[in-house]
C-alpha cells in the first residue's frame, strides 16, 4: 500500500470513483489512493438518475461501460403528487425518439438526455473497476480507523491510519483528501462539523428488491419511467433495475413510522399493498425478504472544505429522494472536487478562491434540492395523513401555495447551478418547474413573465463584478458573473447568447429572431432545444431584475408557450390505470 500519495480518497463509491477517475484522466502522473471499506460488488439505495450524469460518466470515459450493462434507460417518471388522483408523466425526451434506438448505444443524439436506472452493486463496481484501470490505487475491504489532525493546524490532515483485508494497519499522509464516504463521514466527524437541517420534514425510508416485477411501460428498447406515488402517509417509490429485478421503496416520516408500532418489515408490506398500480405490478413477482431501513432527511454540512480536505457527496449534503437528485448531485460535485484539486496541482488560481466556490457552488445546489423537495411535500394534498406536516413546511416557508409566490420562492437560491450556463432544478427545466408550481397552486399553468412584454433592456446597474469558475475540459476558467442583492447572473452558456443578444436587440420579436440566428449557427440540429433554454435564461432573468421588461402598445406580444416550454410534463398514458380498473383493482 502506497504511504504516500498526491491524494487519498476516502470511499469507493459514485463520490470517490469520479473524483480520482476525472484527476488521473487530465493529470495521470497525479498519484490516487482510494480506500473502500466494503467488497463490491455490494447492493446500496439510491438507483434512480438524472442526465446530468451522464454528461459526467462520458466524460470520465465510462458511460460506454454503464451502457453495455443494460440498465433500463430512464426516459423519465410516472408520478401521482398535488392535489388530486391524476398521474402525471415527466419525460426528459419525448418517448417517440427511442424508437429504433438499438442497445447497446453510443453517447449522441436522444441519449444524451436520458438517464438509467441502475442497479448500485454493478454499477458502483463498473465504476471503481473503472478508475483503477485509469491508474487509481484501490484498496476493497480496507477502513479508515484514526484521522491525525496536523499539530500546527487543527484544521489540516497530518495523515490517515487505516486497517486492510488481512487486518494490518498503515499510515498514508497525501497532498489532498477527499471525504467520499457517504453516512459514514470520516473526515466531516473527525473535523467535528456541525450539521444544518433546513427541513421540516425528518423521514425515513425502507425498501427491498423483487424479482419479476412487471414494468408499467416499456419505451423503445429497454426504456422505461420509474414510479413515484404518494399513498397519503408517504410515498412509494418503484423503479426497474434490469430485466427481472426491481428496487421497491416506502419513504414516510419518522414519526408516523414510530407511531405505527409496525417493524420495519410489516410497515413496507402494508405500504406497498396501498397502491394499486405497485401491487399490479407486483402481482406475480417475489421479494427478496430483507426490508432494509434508513434514516432520509435533508440535512447540509456547515463546512465542505478545509485545509487540505474537501467533503464530496452525501457526507457534505443530502436532499429528500423525492426527485432523485441524490446520486447527480454526488457525481457533480465529485467532478468539481476533481478539477479543484488538477488546478491546486498546477497552481494558477488563488486556491481559497477555488476552495471557496466550490462549497459556495456546492452548498447552494444541495440548498436548491432540499427546499424544491420541500416544495413538493407542501404540494401534496394526497397525504391526508400528513396534512400538519405538509401545513407546517409551506408556513415555515411563507407559502400559501399561490403559484405565483411559491415560484418565485423556488427561485430564491437560483436555477442556475445544476447545469452550468442554463436554467432549471433536479432534471426538470424551469418550463416544469413553472408548471409545478401552477399545478400544485390550482391552476392549469402558470403564466411566463415574458410574454407580458414585449420590450426588455439588460440592467447590470450596480452589480458586483465576481470571478466565476467555469469548468470544461479539466481545466477550471475564470468567468464573469454579476451579484446583486443576493442574485447571480452567469455570464457564460445561455446566458452569454442572451447577454449578446440584448446589447444588440430590445424588441421581442428581434429578440426571437436573433436567437434564431445564433442557436441554428452554434447548435445546427438542437437549434431549437437551445432557442427554448435562451427564452428560459431571460424569463429567469426578468424574475431577478437583470432584465428591464416593459409593454410598448404600439409592439404585438408573443405566446412563449411555443417557446419556452419543453412540454415534459403529461399526462399519463401507459394504459395501467385502465388495466387495473378493469380487473376490478
Amino acid at each position: 500500500m502506497r504511504e504516500v500519495s498526491d491524494v487519498v480518497i476516502i470511499g469507493g463509491g459514485p463520490g470517490g470513483a469520479t473524483t480520482g477517475s476525472l484527476i488521473k484522466k487530465y493529470m495521470p502522473d497525479l498519484s490516487v489512493t482510494i480506500i473502500e471499506k466494503c467488497r463490491f460488488p455490494r447492493d446500496h439505495v439510491g438507483e434512480s438518475q438524472l442526465p446530468l450524469i451522464s454528461r459526467v460518466l462520458d466524460e470520465m470515459g465510462c458511460w460506454e461501460k454503464c451502457e453495455a450493462a443494460n440498465f433500463p434507460i430512464k426516459v423519465g417518471a410516472t408520478y401521482r403528487w398535488g392535489s388530486s388522483d391524476d398521474l402525471w408523466d415527466f419525460n426528459f425526451v419525448d418517448p417517440e425518439q427511442l424508437n429504433g434506438q438499438t442497445r447497446p448505444g453510443s453517447y449522441q443524439g436522444v441519449r444524451t438526455n436520458t438517464a438509467w436506472q441502475v442497479d448500485r452493486a454493478v454499477y458502483d463496481e463498473i465504476l471503481l473497476d473503472h478508475a483503477s484501470e485509469l491508474g487509481c490505487e484501490v484498496h476493497q475491504q480496507t477502513q479508515v480507523i484514526r484521522v491525525i489532525h496536523d499539530e500546527s493546524d487543527p484544521d489540516g490532515i497530518d495523515h490517515i491510519v487505516v486497517s486492510d483485508a488481512q487486518g494490518e494497519t498503515h499510515e498514508l499522509r497525501a497532498t489532498h483528501y477527499i471525504d467520499a464516504s457517504g453516512n459514514a463521514a470520516i473526515i466531516r466527524k473527525s473535523m467535528d462539523i456541525p450539521l444544518e437541517q433546513p427541513a421540516t420534514l425528518q423521514n425515513v425510508a425502507f425498501w427491498d428488491y423483487w424479482e419479476n416485477a412487471e414494468w408499467a411501460v416499456q419505451i423503445g428498447t429497454g426504456g422505461t419511467r420509474v414510479q413515484v406515488l404518494s399513498i397519503g402517509s408517504g410515498w412509494l417509490w418503484f423503479i426497474p433495475l434490469g430485466p427481472t429485478r426491481t428496487s421497491i421503496g416506502f419513504v414516510c416520516p419518522a414519526r408516523f413510522y414510530k407511531d405505527s408500532g409496525k417493524t420495519p418489515a410489516e410497515i413496507y408490506r402494508w405500504a406497498v399493498e396501498q397502491e394499486p398500480r405497485v401491487r399490479e405490478l407486483t402481482k406475480n413477482a417475489t421479494p427478496r425478504g430483507e426490508v432494509e431501513a434508513t434514516k432520509d432527511w435533508s440535512f447540509l454540512s456547515e463546512r465542505l472544505v478545509g485545509k487540505n480536505w474537501m467533503l464530496v457527496g452525501e457526507c457534505a449534503g443530502f436532499a429528500d429522494p423525492i426527485l432523485a437528485g441524490g446520486m447527480m448531485l454526488t457525481h457533480t460535485c465529485a467532478r468539481h472536487a476533481a478539477y479543484v484539486i488538477l488546478e491546486l496541482q498546477r497552481g494558477k488560481h488563488n486556491a481559497k478562491w477555488l476552495k471557496h466556490d466550490y462549497e459556495q457552488t456546492q452548498r447552494r445546489r444541495i440548498k436548491q434540492h432540499i427546499r424544491f423537495a420541500d416544495f413538493w411535500y407542501a404540494g401534496n394534498g394526497q397525504f391526508k395523513d400528513l396534512e400538519a406536516h405538509s401545513a407546517r413546511i409551506a408556513k415555515d416557508a411563507g407559502l400559501d401555495m399561490n403559484p405565483r409566490d411559491a415560484f418565485r420562492w423556488l427561485s430564491t437560491g437560483g436555477f442556475t447551478d445544476d447545469l452550468q450556463g442554463a436554467v432549471g432544478l433536479g432534471g426538470v427545466d424551469l418550463g416544469g418547474v413553472k408548471a409545478l408550481a401552477a399545478r400544485f397552486g390550482g391552476e392549469d399553468e402558470l403564466k411566463w413573465e415574458i410574454g407580458k412584454f414585449n420590450v426588455f433592456e439588460l440592467n447590470l446597474e450596480d452589480a458586483d463584478k465576481l470571478p466565476a469558475a467555469f469548468l470544461h475540459n479539466g481545466s477550471i476558467r475564470a468567468s464573469l458573473e454579476f451579484e446583486r442583492d443576493g442574485k447571480r447572473l452567469p455570464t457564460v452558456g445561455m446566458f452569454n447568447i442572451v447577454m449578446g443578444v440584448l446589447q444588440k436587440k430590445s424588441t421581442i420579436y428581434d429578440i426571437r429572431d436573433l436567437f434564431a440566428k445564433v442557436c441554428q449557427k452554434r447548435y445546427g440540429d438542437h437549434a431549437k432545444l437551445h432557442m427554448m433554454l435562451c427564452f428560459q435564461c431571460l424569463e429567469s432573468m426578468v424574475n431577478d431584475g437583470w432584465v428591464d421588461a416593459r409593454f410598448d402598445p404600439m409592439l404585438p406580444l408573443i405566446d412563449f408557450k411555443s417557446y419556452a416550454e419543453s412540454g415534459n410534463f403529461v399526462r399519463n398514458s401507459d394504459g395501467l390505470t385502465d388495466r387495473i380498473r378493469a380487473s376490478g383493482g
